[in-house]
């Protein structure tokens, strides 16, 4: 906001300093008016009788044929008279005309000076004021191209190791984007107001248009860069990455002011013929063509030195040769001379991935006793603040800076929240249908029992799922396995009944138990002939594993390799107890490290498992410590020792120890068959004496961070989702604290607004208001606000174009100058304040420098391209010529092409030069000096102009 009172109180001053200029001017013409109209009109009269000037009035070119010389002559001399009688009352300067949408400030004869004043104060105001519409309604403008260029396809790459990986990418190349689309959203006002200029003056010529375009051009290159040049914290430099791009653009930037020099002043002179015109609109697609050529090294720049560097995340990715060697030589990365075979979306997806997984770390290193899900917002956060940002985006937050609607870093904040939501309760959400949709299905649940041979009966469930508002019915029956019906069990057979409502039924089966030692048996239990619709579902046949209780057990884990996730937490073993489960049995246990170090992937553990009399499983638990790895791959070691018998104690007596103490002192040829019996029921280890534990990233975490950096973009955050949203937007007044920004970080207290955040909220709020009601970006992908923003630019743009010829008028002040100082400043302002922006926060200088060249040529080929276009093909159709006086415009448009070429050498030779390095920051001394000489090239070029509009040089 400090910042848009500074500019409007320099524009006041300019204001009034090309007033009196202008005053002072007209005094001189007024002293020596005699002189030069009679030199203008023998001049005249001369270069059309001899034919030898190669230009022509526009009057005289456009007088009738039938007329002849002669009538030319009486049409020439009758001009003479008018302006000569019009130069007899000196207060009578300049009479306005009409414009195409703002009323004619009446009267407009015999007005006194003060009057004069008060007009240009009111019209400058206005000016003002529109301006500032104009970049409200730019930043949804911006907001709907962010949102159709953000427009993404789902692709499938090869990972690392050749694995299929789903992901999403931009439909839109950021270079064609950003010569496009955001070109288009930048440059709106000036393209705009060229093309409706030419339409309000019935397809012929103006100053205001072209000279915007140009001033424009000419801030945007000297203003611009040299603010960003200074802007940049002290120590920090920032360089061009793309620099291929760049010096297309550069090059076309310059072109574009050459050729629309030739065309005014050299192929045809005061003449824009249909073919010069359709041409530089065809330079348009050329530009992003080439453009788009060498960021993808197609055609020759495949042939030329490539070079590939391990970025800030260990990632290899394509580098231009001169980052490279800066890289290298600031010990940042080393170089790596290997090409790359992976798709570049793939590599950016993973280099992004990567990002949300360093950011995570470090978060989780600052903040240990954090919950998973509120690092994993905050990374979220991070990711998005951090990430590259697109014009728009730098757009959008000068503009809500400037009208006091806060920056961008609490919408950040609140969609890093909404993001985090939906992903976990997209991954929570059950893949299952309706049950009531579902078919009835009955089945075990469980579908194994294991049950002891003194446990007398034990009880089996059966479950009903799906439709259960009918009667189901189903029959169930026994069958032998190693244990046999009548011996070691009673069998059963019978019917199970589901009335509706009702979604499960139990029974129970009864167990025989003997003295007999014996090995363990099973026998199965089966579900058949299910009533109608009624489907049987696994398992529909239960097992039933009888341990007998004689024995003391055989002790092994279940499975020999086991998998877990590194999100676990506590991780479970079981050590099962199987043949036997008599007597309390002592089984050791430990961990041993493989590719799992324990300390940092799991925490080690030791001890011993106690089985308690007729206790056939245990359970130890090994701690699995968390990294919030994307990939992970490691393993570890558990064992268990041999089981032992425990002693008998004050709680368990049990003469089986005693009895194979007494046994195992005895002489083997000395025992008995039941001796030995009895030394079978010893405890033992069985196969599975060791396992092996892998642990894995976590699946969740991973589903996460994949879906967190494919929503890790900022057109979300740019656009809206309801008009009640943008309402709300509209009516708060939100801080626009500098430190949320700088520093996400940190927590920042809540900032109260300041008073001048209130002042400018309440100047703005018409315009809030009115912009409200544009379409938010999600209808249509962002298309219907797109049009509508353009086509409400248009509208603010026809009123600015009238205010500033009213405003002009009433200061007598060309249209030339006014288009060159006051519109032009007028629509870069936010270009301003946006490049400062993505010069401190963006760690290249691309979206402040390559974004100004871009800008520069796209608004000669579209913008006078276009309008061109249109006024000569509508003057061919009637017979005419399009005429095209190069006067101030011509002049100023070779001057600035001249001081380009400075300001580019000059851009050239920081980043060539060992001691600076880079195009912006460096030294201080330097940077001060080359911004100063930028500020000079601008200011000799609006004082140079100016003094060519008003005759002070001839050229």
């Amino acid at each position: 906001m400090k910042l848009l009172i500074k500019s409007i109180a320099t524009c006041a001053l300019v204001a009034f300093f090309i007033y009196a200029t202008a005053q002072s001017l007209a005094k001189v013409q007024d002293v020596d008016d005699g002189t030069r109209v009679s030199y203008r009109s023998s001049l005249n009269r001369t270069e059309f009788s001899q034919n030898q000037s190669p230009f022509h009035s526009r009057r005289l070119r456009q007088a009738p044929d039938d007329g002849g010389l002669e009538g030319t002559e009486i049409t020439f001399k009758e001009e003479n008279a008018e302006d000569r009688a019009t130069k007899t009352d000196s207060e009578e300067i300049r009479v306005c005309d009409a414009g195409l949408i703002l009323p004619l400030w009446m009267p407009q004869k015999n007005i006194s000076l003060g009057d004069r004043l008060i007009r240009g104060f009111v019209y400058f105001l206005l000016l003002v004021y529109l301006f500032v519409g104009v970049s409200i309604i730019a930043d949804r403008f911006m907001a709907a191209i962010e949102a159709i260029t953000s427009t993404e396809r789902t692709v499938v790459v090869k990972g690392p190791n050749n694995e299929k990986q789903t992901m999403h990418v931009r439909i839109w190349n950021e270079t064609v984007a950003n010569l496009t689309l955001m070109a288009l959203g930048s440059s709106a006002p000036e393209i705009l107001l060229s093309v409706i200029e030419i339409y309000a003056k019935d397809f012929e010529s103006g100053d205001l248009g072209p000279g915007t375009i140009v001033g424009s051009a000419a801030y945007n290159l000297f203003m611009i860069i040299a603010v960003c040049m200074v802007w940049i914290p002290a120590g920090e430099v920032r360089r061009i990455r793309h620099l291929r791009v760049f010096a297309v653009t550069c090059l076309f930037s310059i072109f574009a002011y050459v050729w629309l020099w030739m065309i005014l002043s050299v192929i045809s002179p005061g003449i824009i013929e249909v073919w010069e015109a359709l041409v530089t609109l065809l330079f348009f697609p050329v530009t992003v063509i080439w453009a788009y050529i060498a960021e993808r090294r197609l055609l020759v720049y495949k042939y030329m030195d490539k070079n590939f560097r391990v970025n800030k995340r260990g990632t290899v990715v394509a580098g231009e040769h001169d980052q490279v060697e800066m890289d290298a030589e600031k010990g940042r990365h080393p170089i790596v001379s290997f090409p790359s075979h992976r798709n570049s979306d793939a590599e950016a997806f993973d280099e992004a991935r990567r990002e949300y997984i360093t950011v995570l770390s470090e978060l989780r290193q600052k903040y240990p006793e954090a919950e998973l899900d509120q690092l994993e917002m905050m990374a979220q956060e991070q990711v998005i603040s951090r990430g590259n940002k697109s014009r728009a985006f730098y757009r959008v937050q000068a503009t809500r800076k400037m009208v006091g609607s806060g920056n961008l870093m609490r919408k950040i904040q609140e969609r890093a929240h909404s993001d985090l939501t939906e992903v976990k309760a997209s991954l929570q959400q059950s893949d299952e249908d309706d049950p009531d949709d579902q078919p009835t299905r009955i089945y075990f649940e469980p579908g194994h029992y294991t049950v002891m041979e003194n446990c007398g009966e034990f009880e089996v469930r059966i479950v009903r799922r799906g439709d259960i508002h009918s009667y189901s019915t189903v029959e169930y029956e026994t069958q032998d396995g190693t244990a046999i019906a009548g011996t070691d069990f009673i069998g059963k057979k019978g019917v199970l009944s589901f009335p509706p409502g009702v979604d499960e039924q139990r029974f129970k089966i009864e167990i025989i138990d003997d003295d007999i030692f014996e090995e363990d048996e099973c026998f199965y239990i089966r579900l058949f002939n299910p009533s109608e619709n009624v489907l049987l579902s696994v398992p529909q046949i239960a097992t039933v594993m009888i341990l007998d209780d004689d024995h003391a057990g055989i002790f092994a884990f279940t499975d020999s390799f086991v998998e877990t996730s590194e999100s676990v937490g506590l991780y479970e073993i079981s050590v099962m107890r199987y043949s036997g489960a008599r007597g309390t049995v002592i089984v050791p246990y430990w961990t041993e490290d493989e590719t799992a170090v324990g300390g940092k992937d799991f925490e080690a553990v030791r001890g011993e498992l106690i089985f308690e009399n007729n206790e056939t499983e245990q359970k130890f638990s090994v701690l699995i410590l968390e990294e919030s790895s994307y990939e992970k791959d490691v393993s570890f070691k558990v064992h268990i020792g041999m089981p032992r018998l425990a002693p008998d104690s004050l709680h368990y007596h049990d003469e089986l120890l005693a009895k194979i103490q007494e046994v195992e002192s005895k002489d083997t040829k000395d025992l008995t068959e039941l001796d030995r019996i009895l030394l079978l029921s010893k405890p033992r280890n069985g196969e599975l004496t060791t396992a092996h534990v892998r642990i894995r990233e976590s699946k969740e975490f991973k589903a996460t961070v994949d879906k967190l950096v494919a929503k890790a973009n900022t057109s979300a955050v740019l656009g809206t989702s309801s008009w009640k949203e943008q309402f709300k937007d509209a009516l708060t007044v939100i801080p626009a604290d500098e430190s949320e920004y700088d520093d996400v970080d940190e927590d920042v207290e809540e900032v109260v607004p300041s008073c001048l955040s209130y002042i400018s909220h309440f100047v703005c709020l018409f315009w809030k208001v009115l912009f409200a009601f544009v379409p938010p970006t999600n209808i249509c992908g962002g298309y219907v606000t797109f049009v509508v923003s353009i086509s409400v630019i248009g509208i603010i743009t026809a009123v600015i174009g009238d205010a500033a010829t009213y405003f002009g008028c009433a200061l007598n002040i060309k249209d030339s100058v006014t288009a060159i100082l006051f519109v032009a400043l007028g629509t870069s302002i936010p270009d301003t304040f946006a490049s400062m922006i993505a010069a401190k926060h963006d760690e290249g200088a691309d979206n402040c420098i390559g974004n100004v060249t871009g800008s520069n040529a796209v608004n000669v080929f579209l913008g006078i391209g276009l309008a061109w276009s249109l006024a000569s093909i509508y003057h061919m159709a009637h017979g005419k010529t399009f005429n095209v006086e190069p006067g101030t415009i011509g002049f100023a448009v070779g001057l600035f092409v001249a001081l380009a070429m400075v300001a580019v050498s000059l851009i050239m030779f920081r980043r060539w030069n060992k001691n600076i390095g880079a195009e912006l920051g460096g030294p201080k001394t330097s940077k001060y000096l080359c911004a100063s000489i930028l500020v000079f090239l601008w200011i000799f070029y609006v004082v140079i102009c100016t003094m060519e509009a008003y005759d002070i040089i001839r050229v």
